[in-house]
């Protein structure tokens, strides 16, 4: 029997992946699954670059709006979402695409996560706790201290892995990276991997000009509707904690938009870097699209 395929789009913040998942999935008549840790929170719209309504109208997307900033959602719910969602597309159709840049979520996917033993709530939210009171450098040298085999590989300017990182340690003994080293998961569907890259010039006009047309769309205002809940995990990214500075009369307006132009340059270089370490990703400029598609026909 002809496995069923899916066709997973990687890549930086703004090279251009949406675009590309559109065209596949219109060409092969099948939907796509998103793999941004934050598109799937429906009160985040401008801020997390989440496709227009008239792209979401063209093809059909899983989890895009799919979550509440009030839940929890990991790269274990990410897994099973994922792989129900698959499940429901190869029903009627060969072919499905997952695009996006959370490289975890995509390894989970595709290789499965290594099972960790359950930590106490009580460990996780004394980390939050004081993570909200001292801040991100006071998170990153309990890492250092307490995980340093961690902090030496690990994405240490993101709170959530960090967090993370420190809670399995204080709660198991071990470092989060003893975890991560077991069998990868078959699965019985083929994968093919593509990832769009751009000089970084380009990549960094790119990211420039989506800032700046995010402010002109209202992300001031969207960022101003959220204050109540700029605690909340879904709320520590990129384009929101630069405002809510502003909020705070911390910085000034010109100053939380810079910053947001160079803290999204910096994510997209450690995205780039994850997915560089994947051997089997195939990388296309994203004007190849008609090569892509000629070339891939699962």
């Amino acid at each position: 029997m002809k496995l069923k395929t899916i066709i997973i789009i990687a890549g930086p913040t703004a090279v251009g992946k949406t675009s590309l998942a559109i065209a596949l999935a219109k060409h092969f008549d099948t939907a796509i699954i998103s793999a941004d840790s934050r598109q799937c929170f429906r009160e985040l719209n401008i801020g997390v670059a989440k496709p227009t309504t008239e792209q979401l109208d063209e093809v059909r997307h899983y989890f895009i709006n799919s979550h509440s900033i009030h839940e929890d959602v990991n790269a274990a719910i990410f897994e099973q979402y994922a792989l129900r969602s698959a499940e429901e597309i190869f029903l009627h159709r060969d072919t499905a695409v997952m695009v996006g840049g959370t490289g975890l979520y995509i390894k989970a996917f595709c290789e499965g996560l290594d099972e960790i033993p359950t930590i106490s709530s009580g460990v996780r939210e004394k980390i939050v706790s004081n993570y909200n009171l001292s801040g991100l450098r006071w998170l990153q040298e309990q890492v250092r201290v307490n995980d340093p085999e961690y902090f030496a590989k690990g994405e240490i300017t993101n709170p959530q892995r960090l967090m993370r990182a420190l809670e399995v340690k204080l709660g198991t003994g071990k470092s989060i990276r003893q975890f991560q080293q077991s069998r990868k998961v078959i699965r019985h569907f083929s994968i093919i991997k593509i990832g769009l890259h751009l000089p970084k010039d380009l990549l960094h006009a790119n990211i420039d000009h989506r800032v700046d047309e995010m402010m002109k769309q209202g992300l001031l205002n969207e960022v101003q509707t959220l204050l109540p809940f700029r605690l909340l995990p879904a709320l520590r990214t990129v384009g929101y904690t630069e405002l809510f500075n502003y909020l705070d009369r911390e910085i000034s307006l010109t100053e939380a938009v810079n910053a947001i132009k160079k803290n999204t340059r910096q994510y997209a270089k450690r995205q780039m870097t994850w997915f560089r370490r994947d051997a089997t990703i195939r990388w296309y400029l994203p004007q190849e699209t008609q090569e892509i598609i000629d070339l891939y026909q699962p």
